[in-house]
Parts: C-alpha cells; structure tokens; sequence
C-alpha cells in the first residue's frame, strides 16, 4: 500500500523528470518530514532526504543519534548514519556515487557552507532552485492534514479558555506566558508552535513583542498571541482581552479590528487573487481612519511550520486554491497606547468555500 510520503515523494519526482533534474538534495526540517515522516531539528548536524530519479532511489542521511527514531517513523528503506566525525557529503558520495548532472536544492534553506560542500564532493553538478514547486505542493493540504491541524487549533484554544481564568491585576506578562505554556503541555501539545506573545497595555502595540516583566494593571489591553504543536503541524491564534474595564477608545478600535477580521474572512473564497482577503479587510481599518497604525500583511499560510506559503498581502496576484490554511489577522497598533488583534485561521474547503477552523469566541471579553 503506497504511503502518504510515498504519494508526495511520486509528485516530486515526476516534476524533477519534466524539468531533467537528476536528483534533489532536500535539507529543510520541515520539507524532510513532509517527504518522509521524520521530524527532526538536527541543529548544526546534517539531515538531507536525497533522492536520485535516474536510479529511483531514495537516501535519508540523519545524524548517528536520530537512526533509530528515523527507522520508527520513516517509511525510507536507506537510511544512512553520519557521525560527528565523519564528514557529511563524504558520506553521502560513498552512498550514492557519482553525480555530474543537475541537483535540486530549497534556496532558502541550503547555506553557503553546504553548498561548497555539495560542489567540493560533487564538482560537476549545477543546482537549481525546486523549492516553489515544494512551496506549491505543501500548501495544498490534504484531508488527514487538516485533521492534524483542527487538532492543534483544539489544544490552543483549550489553553486560552482555561488560561485567561488566571490573568490577575499584577501577575506579570512572564507569569501569564509560563502558566500558558504549562498547559500548553497538560493538554497534550508537543510543544509551542513558537515564542508566546504575552503583551499588556502600551505594549500591545508591538505586534511581535516580547513578554516581560511588566505588570497587568486594569484598564490594560491584553494581547495573546500563541499557538503548539501536534503531531507535526501547528497552530496559531491572537484573541486581545480588556483588564477590568474597557475605554471607549478601546472598545471602538476593538469592533473596527473585529469587524475587519470578519471582512477578511467573508471575503475568502477560491478563483479569486489572494490579494483580495488582505485588501478587504485592510479597507475596513482604513476606511475607519486607522490606516497608518496597520502596516503588516493580513496573513499568512499555516502547516507544517508556522510560517508558510501563502503570504495573504495586498499585492499577491495569485490565485486561491481548494486546499490552501492561512490566517486571517488584521490589527491596529497605537504606539505607547496599545493595540487590538484578531487572528483565525481559515481553510477552502472542497467546494471552494471558506471554513474557519478557529472556534474560540471573538466578541470584546472583559477579564
């Protein structure tokens, strides 16, 4: 029976026969377990999935102490050790020959070391860039991934329910992150699918802020900003709470920030440019006078990683798919005020239409 990674790996290596690219050297964490099942952050070692379309063979080179848990998961037959000692494409020319011809490669995430290596080992080869054709291909996602994702999207939103109880007048940003995080892993998540963004009062107009040691006082926004990992796939989301009682102000720029995230989202749809999603509900923000304090995309794709493709801005022409999960968050960020988002993530579904997967509700809580 052909396996999942079986089935991606055919699509790889049918666009690499097409394009006359004898062979593909994929090196990034994430594209290594979309192709293989094992997922690994190797850290400075040397993990590639090398697979030669001429002699359809597929090596899975991962350093010595990842083997066994390699051989548990993957459904690569060749899976090859490297030692600390030993040098990587060493190891790699041993196992696989000789190679004269056209090599892909993930630009972004090859550096420049490992290719001199690839050139001093391999000094015929010419390489080319196959990550669009991987970007493509895992942002359409099948039924089992977005299974995997509801998943982490249920363990996130389980945390905030059961994390906001402990926001108290004078706990610090730190306390509320570690609490977050604590039962981030009571709930069954892997880990945090990044840094938590635990942000109050002036400091929720930093969009990517860092927590600290500032207190919550009431009258303070409150901006959380988090998500896990599960299974190998993530989850993402940012709801903004109001401490004790809300300003006028505050419930204003809240409802015009809601009001976008709902344009962004009833605007999503396939056959239309992704450009689309951002501008309405950029036009919302702006319309109401805000404009100059929302300057970063509405979106971004939402998988294996965190960040990926689809970038949701307000000049991406391509068009959207059946398959694709991004996010819908739009916000406004008042310097030494505050600021308000809310992030969703959303999905088209088969017949082309929008469904939110995010469920936690969106109306202004006062905590």
């Amino acid at each position: 029976m052909t396996t999942v990674y079986e089935a991606r790996r055919s699509l790889l290596k049918s666009y690499l026969t097409e394009n006359n690219i004898a062979a593909v050297m994929i090196t990034a964490p994430a594209n290594v377990f979309y192709f293989t099942g094992f997922n690994s952050n190797p850290h400075e070692r040397f993990m590639s999935l090398f697979i030669d379309t001429h002699a359809d063979k597929n090596y899975l080179f991962v350093p010595s102490l990842d083997k066994d848990a390699a051989m548990q998961v993957s459904d690569i037959t060749t899976i090859i050790p490297i030692s600390d000692e030993q040098i990587p494409f060493e190891v790699v020319r041993e196992s696989i020959g000789e190679l004269s011809k056209t090599v892909g490669i993930e630009a972004k995430a090859l550096s420049y070391h490992l290719y001199n290596s690839l050139v001093e080992f391999f000094p015929g080869v010419e390489v080319v860039d196959v990550q669009p054709f991987i970007n493509k291909q895992r942002m359409k996602k099948s039924k089992d991934e977005i299974a995997k994702l509801r998943t982490a999207i249920e363990i996130i939103e389980k945390v905030l329910e059961e994390g906001i109880k402990k926001v108290k007048i004078g706990m610090s940003e730190s306390d509320l992150t570690a609490e977050l995080e604590f039962l981030m892993r009571k709930f069954g998540a892997d880990g945090a699918s990044f840094s938590t963004i635990v942000l109050s009062g002036e400091k929720a107009a930093l969009p990517h802020g860092s927590p600290g040691e500032r207190s919550i006082q009431k009258g303070d926004y409150l901006l959380i900003d988090f998500g896990v990992i599960k299974d190998g796939y993530c989850s993402d989301i940012t709801r903004t709470f109001i401490i004790g009682e809300a300003s006028k102000q505050q419930k204003e720029i809240y409802d015009i920030v809601l009001k976008s995230n709902e344009a962004g989202i009833n605007a999503v749809q396939a056959g239309v440019p992704l450009k689309t999603f951002d501008i309405e509900a950029r036009n919302v923000i702006v319309n109401s006078g805000y404009g100059d304090y929302f300057n970063n995309r509405v979106g971004h794709g939402l998988g294996i990683e965190v960040h990926e493709e689809p970038s949701i801005h307000e000049k991406n022409e391509q068009i959207a798919e059946v398959g694709l999960v991004f996010t819908i968050e739009p916000g406004i960020y008042i310097p030494d005020v505050g600021g308000v988002r809310i992030e969703d993530t959303v999905y088209i579904n088969e017949d082309g239409k929008v469904e939110v997967l995010s469920t936690f509700p969106k109306q202004i809580q006062i905590l």
